[in-house]
């Protein structure tokens, strides 16, 4: 059965074995704990009995005393595997869009993309390298083992590469002038060691700029989002354990800031051969995210308690409630909860999910259209920066709802 621990009355799982992987340290505390989770939440299931039948993990959750970090001690390497069914693509959104282009414009004036090679380490369908290479006539190479070559169209679709793979030294051949990472380093538990081979394959390439965007974790805590808890995200980072892990791993911070409604981390820098231990302004202390730790154990369980209460609530009134977005936040959502009985649809803008199973979760994802049809009382969204044009598409439907996110 699944179950979420209270972490202030259930005593939880010594860390002393486990060592940062950030920064080494054994000082481990564990403050949050969900257990048998879909350890994929993003792999769309072909059947109903396959995405209820998919395997599940524990997160367990463990902040470092000495440097910030929070990583899940239960993660399993042997899960990460990502493959062309891995359906994370977000540019189906024009909001997501529009940041995406903001970023692009940005790193291509500031870097002087132009005609230059750019990598990107975990491209997903690469949608942004392809933009990337778009606005300055670059040449680009992304690799990732989820990658799906010609899923987007793009007229510089044939000055990019797609390598289907995970990155490591084996791709240092491929650095060029300029390296992107999204969304992807939260996916990877040996972080400093991941960040140690970026460096290595840059070599003495000190001109070459680095940019990574991940979520931001003090927002997780201070929110209590429990929806951005989940297993593939076994790495979880502040704006602080960020930058200390960048200047560990021989880097130096050009700038350091949050995006996207504060939702997102985004982090730039060089390599350097001099370590320095100088702060960026935008950086908390460990202090002030152990401070954070403790607000979002003191406040998360009433957060699920009130998500638990008005589910059944509207499933006692007869109401029609449904979900938009069906990827990993929905999954953390209703599993965490333990009320996929409680919500009967899904819906999705990302085509290549209608039809589809969620894992752990079952449900078929519909189209946006159906909800013409099926009138539902409440839409919850599931990330609130998407609110007005998911109104807007509702309007254009003639959909009435009440429109409410977590």
């Amino acid at each position: 059965m699944k179950e979420t621990l209270d972490p202030k009355t259930v005593p939880m799982p010594s860390a002393d074995h486990h060592a940062c992987p950030s920064c080494g340290s054994r000082k481990l505390s564990v403050f949050y704990q969900v257990a048998n989770v879909p350890v994929h939440s993003c792999l769309m299931m072909p059947t109903v009995e396959a995405a209820l039948s998919f395997p599940t993990g524990d997160v367990v959750l463990a902040a470092c005393q000495d440097c910030g970090f929070i990583t899940n001690t239960a993660f399993d390497p042997k899960w990460s595997a990502y493959a062309p069914n891995y359906e994370d693509q977000q540019s189906f959104s024009p909001t997501f869009n529009q940041f995406a282009l903001e970023l692009a414009g940005h790193l291509v004036n500031k870097y002087d993309l132009h005609n230059k090679d750019i990598l990107e380490i975990g491209c997903s369908k690469g949608d942004f390298l392809l933009l990337l290479c778009q606005l300055g006539h670059n040449r680009g190479v992304g690799i990732d083992p989820s990658a799906v070559p010609g899923r987007v169209e793009s007229e510089a679709a044939d000055r990019v590469t797609f390598i289907s793979d995970y990155y490591s030294e084996a791709h240092s051949q491929y650095v060029g002038d300029f390296i992107c990472c999204r969304h992807t380093l939260e996916h990877i538990q040996p972080t400093a060691e991941f960040l140690r081979t970026v460096r290595r394959s840059i070599g003495d390439r000190l001109d070459i700029g680095v940019c990574f965007e991940l979520p931001d974790t003090t927002r997780v805590l201070r929110e209590q989002a429990f929806e951005d808890i989940y297993y593939e995200h076994c790495s979880y980072f502040t704006l602080g354990s960020l930058a200390r892990l960048f200047r560990a791993c021989g880097f130096e911070i050009t700038d350091l800031h949050r995006a996207y409604s504060d939702q997102y981390l985004l982090i730039e820098a060089k390599p350097t051969d001099v370590l320095s231990d100088r702060t960026h302004p935008g950086e908390e202390t460990v202090t002030e995210t152990l401070q954070d730790v403790a607000t979002f154990v003191s406040k998360i369980e009433a957060k699920i308690r009130y998500w638990q209460q008005h589910l059944e609530q509207m499933q006692q009134q007869g109401k029609r409630v449904v979900v938009w977005g069906s990827g990993s936040k929905c999954v953390a959502f209703l599993t965490t909860l333990h009320t996929i009985d409680k919500i009967q649809h899904v819906v999705d803008i990302n085509p290549h999910r209608w039809g589809k199973f969620i894992p752990g979760v079952g449900k078929q994802i519909q189209a946006p259209e159906f909800l013409k049809d099926y009138k539902p009382d409440q839409v919850i969204v599931m990330n609130e920066i998407y609110c007005p044009e998911i109104q807007q598409m509702l309007d254009q439907m003639g959909v009435v709802t009440e429109v409410t996110p977590i």
